[in-house]
């Protein structure tokens, strides 16, 4: 369910961006990738596809076996780690790591943000790119809001209508963490389906927080911020994302 809720999502178009970006601020094509709180491991996946060595992470077991029985069925390498992002260690080093669809608001406090990217430092080449795909402040700080609460997807006949986010869903504005309530209603056939609800907690990054602990991690430098996997600088007017690119010294 989750996977067909954001199966709207071009992922090849990303990946394609993904290693442009990489060309222009690392140079080359990277040789291996680390997707972080990978999920169901749709960006991992398409990298594989690729013949670039994909690994990816994740915190749920259940998540875990979903992606690798994914690639199986898409016939390609994957290696799949059951981890916390804010606590691991690959025993290697890949040449990009990226967190994409906001999950760095699972990254609750600045402890965690630090740990995670202090982990992914142990597990980066120097010169190599951590790529974080994050929602733009202007989402909770302006009434410009750039991205839907509610949308429907469908894939292999299987709908799923998501509602990420509701009216009166509680912000704390001393800690940017909302009690974000999710419902996600799957139909398939015109049956009766399935619905899964849930509250989670989620952080609001700034950029000025994201500049601050990367400098506390002291293995980083910011190369780059954009605002959409177009390439729009973060400020644009149409900027919908907020995205650093932050090369490992």
């Amino acid at each position: 369910m989750y996977q067909v809720a954001f199966s709207y999502r071009d992922i090849a178009a990303e990946v394609d961006v993904l290693l442009g970006w990489f060309g222009r601020h690392a140079g080359g094509v990277p040789g291996s990738v680390l997707e972080l709180a990978a999920g169901p491991a749709d960006h991992a996946r398409e990298f594989a596809r690729r013949g670039i060595a994909a690994t990816a992470l994740d915190l749920s077991p259940e998540m875990c076996h979903y992606a690798s029985a994914q690639a199986v069925a898409d016939g390609v390498p994957l290696e799949v780690v059951e981890a916390d992002m804010t606590a691991f260690d690959l025993g290697r080093e890949v040449e990009l790591a990226v967190l994409l669809l906001s999950s760095d608001s699972h990254l609750l406090d600045l402890d965690a943000f630090v740990g995670h990217l202090e982990s992914v430092a142990r597990s980066l080449r120097p010169g190599g790119l951590h790529i974080l795909e994050m929602t733009h402040p202007k989402d909770h700080f302006s009434t410009d809001g750039s991205t839907r609460a509610e949308w429907e997807a469908t894939d292999g006949g299987l709908t799923v209508a998501a509602r990420w986010g509701a009216d009166g869903d509680p912000f704390d504005p001393v800690t940017q963490v909302a009690r974000r309530s999710v419902e996600l209603r799957a139909t398939e056939g015109g049956g009766s389906g399935q619905v899964v609800r849930d509250v989670l907690a989620e952080r609001l990054w700034t950029a000025t927080e994201v500049t601050a602990a990367v400098r506390l991690s002291g293995a980083f430098d910011v190369v780059a911020w954009y605002g959409a996997y177009s390439g729009i600088p973060v400020t644009h007017q149409k900027a919908w994302r907020m995205i650093p690119v932050l090369r490992r010294r």
